[in-house]
């Protein structure tokens, strides 16, 4: 049993929880997450890792409730308990193994959308630590929607709010301001983009033609988290991956966001997944108890 010793709600619609996972802490990095499970009847499921603690013991999660899980998950208080907490899973962003003194000399921008600066602040905070300071773009559609705003503007070089209503900083989406950055004279060695696909995907369109390397965190569907179901596969390059293990970020410019996006859709019906199977054959996998694979 995971105690929560904090719960509160951040924006509408948007919860952030400090749990109580000492192994977890001890051996998460930034890009990484864990796969909760309130009780035995409830779903497993994904969140990114927004924070920890390795001397308290605690793990930062934040997520927005949208079935039924996520929707209970929002009910729970200080002092109750989740039954699983598993992680840390997947693979820790690439820049935590890179030469400190390469990295030192990087210019990096990250790019965030709604939920998706849950994410980013983990990294940008890391980086922040080893004395790095990279600029942050986070967008949503409202002021009040923007969330970990403090925080972030404490850790990253400078800090740019966008709203697509223009009720706060820049108005518009995210990929008008790193235009706009790139044309003021804003040099970058690499973009990390993390938020919904569609974001990404035209985040990754703009950063191709401004010439900016660009790391996506892929979100699709997920069930095991250990690769054994295939509801996370990803079509990266020529390559099957699956973001779950491989993942959860790869190269943006390489990802196929369209087929992405769709299979999210496909997968949501018994039909769905029992045509991906059919298409996907060995590459596939199954296991997940929905679409009757045997690997």
């Amino acid at each position: 049993m995971y105690k929560v010793l904090k719960a509160e709600k951040l924006a509408a619609n948007i919860y952030l929880m400090d749990v109580e996972a000492p192994r977890v802490a001890k051996y998460c990095q930034p890009g990484q997450f864990v796969i909760v499970k309130l009780d035995e009847k409830g779903e497993r499921i994904p969140l990114t890792i927004c924070d920890y603690d390795r001397e308290a013991g605690t793990v930062t999660i934040v997520f927005q409730p949208i079935g039924a899980s996520t929707t209970k998950f929002a009910d729970v208080k200080e002092g109750d308990y989740f039954l699983d907490f598993t992680g840390p899973l997947g693979c820790a962003s690439d820049f935590v193994k890179e030469d400190m003194e390469i990295l030192k000399n990087k210019k990096m921008l990250f790019v965030g959308g709604g939920v998706g600066a849950a994410p980013v602040y983990p990294q940008v905070k890391w980086l922040h630590e080893h004395g790095i300071d990279a600029d942050v773009i986070i967008g949503s559609k409202t002021k009040d929607l923007l969330i970990l705003e403090k925080e972030m503007e404490a850790v990253a070089g400078t800090y740019y709010p966008c709203t697509d209503d223009g009720s706060y900083g820049h108005a518009g989406m995210v990929t008008t301001k790193i235009e706009a950055l790139v044309k003021e004279g804003k040099q970058y060695d690499v973009c990390v983009a993390i938020g919904p696909m569609i974001m990404m995907k035209f985040v990754c369109l703009m950063t191709k033609k401004l010439g900016i390397p660009t790391i996506v965190s892929m979100n699709p569907i997920m069930v095991d988290g250990t690769g054994m179901c295939g509801a996370c596969r990803l079509i990266v390059g020529d390559e099957v991956k699956f973001a779950c293990v491989d993942g959860p970020e790869f190269d943006g410019h390489l990802v196929d966001f369209d087929n992405a996006m769709k299979r999210q859709q496909m997968y949501k019906t018994q039909e769905g997944r029992a045509l991906l199977k059919l298409q996907e054959g060995d590459t596939h996998h199954g296991g997940c108890g929905n679409c009757g694979g045997e690997k």
